[in-house]
């Protein structure tokens, strides 16, 4: 092989905050040793500042309902320049790299897919699926998070199971670390009397946030020292924000935006509460575990590969306000249980879901298949 550095594009939707680009972060900064490049196909987000500065990063600038081939061209022409030797994709919204790369003459291409959207959460969308089917033939692996997502694109999407890898997310366990547990009750500014439960993402439809709205209403008006916490920003922000005040409940939810300091507010939560519709491997459950935080998730997507329930934390059915409640209900009185919970969760993160053992997958998957194509 060359002695110089491996050349990998990754192309995403987007750089805005979310798992798939704290995922796409992640990657990048645990593999110094390759020379890699973002392509975002919107505009640039927040975590294109977390970013590394050697890393070179392209908007295409794509708009809302642009067809799909006007992009895929802009990014032929990007490739081309930036001649890598791997392309990795990610997701529907940046498919359109597939063919692109090829095109462009790239010899290895990796596709990933890191949870379903909203309009389609069961990912049944037949014209997608469809194309999906279509591109499998010039991809040489597809990623998946989670061993749902595989099940779903072999079982329900039909492609073929031998180019299908699950490489789990991973959490840096050092980051997220009940060490932090002081810092976040300040960060907080929430008393140890206080029992804080909390949720971390991007405020939209596919988290579900209006049933934990429902779900903590019930809690809340039976006790007194419980307050529930948003860390995040969306499109339904000021939706979620009136349907708090319509329940009675605006001095006790908090809504505090995109934080720099999420380690820490996820180590001063008590109970940490994922409430989505559909998942593909949240970061953010992981990051709770991680920081020893017993979580109540719904039992979608990969969520109970994460979640040992009884165990590590609680599962409970999707857009089912009484089950969360219960659950809920559990962990706020009964403090011996959010200990036992916390701690075996993050001893489940630490074993099984640590940052080197993600980073390494994918150094050998991509040196595997930039070895491959030079002995072509």
């Amino acid at each position: 092989m060359s002695s110089r550095p491996l050349r990998i594009v990754h192309v995403v939707p987007t750089l805005d905050v979310g798992g798939l680009e704290n995922g796409l972060v992640n990657v990048v900064a645990a593999l110094p040793e390759f020379a890699h490049a973002v392509v975002s196909i919107g505009p640039l987000g927040a975590f294109a500042q977390r970013l590394p500065r050697t890393v070179e990063q392209v908007t295409l600038g794509k708009a809302a309902g642009e067809p799909m081939r006007l992009a895929m061209f802009r990014l032929l022409r990007v490739l081309r320049r930036l001649e890598p030797d791997l392309v990795h994709s990610r997701n529907w919204g940046a498919i359109e790299a597939v063919p692109a790369a090829r095109l462009a003459g790239v010899r290895a291409i990796v596709h990933s897919e890191h949870g379903r959207e909203l309009a389609d959460p069961e990912g049944l969308n037949a014209r997608r699926n469809r194309f999906r089917r279509l591109l499998a033939p010039l991809i040489d692996r597809i990623v998946t998070v989670s061993d749902d997502l595989k099940a779903w694109l072999e079982e329900t999407v039909k492609l073929p199971g031998a180019k299908l890898l699950v490489i789990p997310n991973g959490v840096d366990t050092e980051r997220f670390s009940p060490a932090r547990r002081l810092e976040g009750r300040q960060a907080l500014q929430v008393s140890d009397e206080t029992t804080v439960v909390g949720t971390v993402g991007r405020l939209n439809g596919i988290k579900d946030y209006p049933t934990l709205l429902t779900a903590f209403a019930d809690v809340a008006r039976r006790a007194e020292h419980v307050r529930l916490v948003f860390v995040g920003d969306g499109p339904q922000r000021a939706a979620l924000e009136a349907a708090a005040a319509a329940l009675g409940m605006k001095e006790r939810v908090s809504f505090l935006g995109e934080r720099t300091d999420v380690p820490a507010l996820i180590a001063g939560l008590d109970v940490f509460v994922l409430p989505s519709i559909a998942e593909g491997m949240s970061n953010t459950l992981l990051e709770a575990m991680a920081a020893g935080r017993p979580v109540v998730a719904t039992g979608v997507g990969g969520n109970p590969e994460l979640v040992e329930d009884g165990v590590t934390g609680t599962l409970v059915p999707a857009r089912h306000p009484a089950a969360l409640t219960k659950a809920i209900d559990g962990y706020l009185w009964d403090a011996g249980l959010r200990t036992a919970h916390g701690e075996a969760a993050r001893a489940r993160a630490v074993m099984e879901f640590g940052l080197a053992s993600m980073a390494s997958r994918y150094r050998n998957l991509y040196r595997a298949l930039a070895a491959r194509t030079e002995a072509v």
